[in-house]
């Protein structure tokens, strides 16, 4: 059985720390049961949502918003995932804005004539990346879990790693905060943020593996 995996950046900076992390998740999972891909929102357009209600008796397929923009595809690519990653840096002790839109847009799938409960059961994995180790990881982590639990998703969670809450790294070198310009990747020397990614994302495997297993 083939696994759909979508990983969602909601960083602004190309190739940075976020995107980076979020390829390090899905590579630690990966094999020739899994298909994965990658979204940046750094690199798509997506609009604010504007609350018209489109989306509660208009909806028709190929079009759930009234908005045109990317936002489409992203919609019809979560609808085939069966794990949805949003990773995200720290802004403000919460999810980036590029990453708060599109989760508002996420609205389609909870009251949609047409797509109502299309992300229901599937799983919800959260991811952070932060300057200091402590600023603002967990409340980033419960912007995105406030989402999987609004569309009725199931969000991981794990005891082991730096977050029970979802896969955490720090950009810094060990989270101090101290700026080194010849640093560009700093996640890759956080050894327990990448050791958190990987547990987070074998608890999800597990559980869609188990959901799947259900179905049959």
């Amino acid at each position: 059985m083939t696994y759909n995996i979508l990983g969602i950046s909601g960083s602004p900076v190309k190739e940075g720390n976020v995107e980076n992390f979020l390829q390090k998740m899905i590579e630690s999972v990966a094999d020739e049961n899994f298909y994965s891909e990658i979204i940046n929102l750094s690199e798509t357009e997506i609009k604010e949502c504007l609350h018209c209600n489109f989306c509660l008796s208009k909806q028709k397929p190929g079009r759930y918003c009234s908005i045109n923009d990317e936002a489409q595809a992203i919609f019809e690519k979560a609808e085939q995932a069966d794990i949805i990653i949003l990773a995200s840096p720290v802004y403000l002790m919460r999810t980036s804005a590029k990453m708060a839109a599109l989760i508002d847009r996420l609205r389609v799938f909870i009251f949609g004539n047409l797509v109502k409960g299309g992300l229901r059961n599937k799983i919800g994995v959260s991811a952070a990346v932060s300057w200091l180790r402590h600023g603002g990881v967990e409340t980033t982590h419960l912007s995105h879990i406030y989402a999987f639990m609004t569309l009725e998703m199931i969000p991981v969670s794990v005891h082991k790693g730096i977050s029970t809450l979802g896969a955490s790294a720090v950009a810094s070198k060990n989270g101090a905060g101290v700026f080194d310009p010849s640093v560009r990747l700093g996640i890759e020397e956080d050894a327990p943020g990448l050791d958190s990614a990987n547990q987070i994302m074998k608890r999800a495997v597990e559980l869609v593996k188990l959901i799947k297993k259900n179905e049959e």
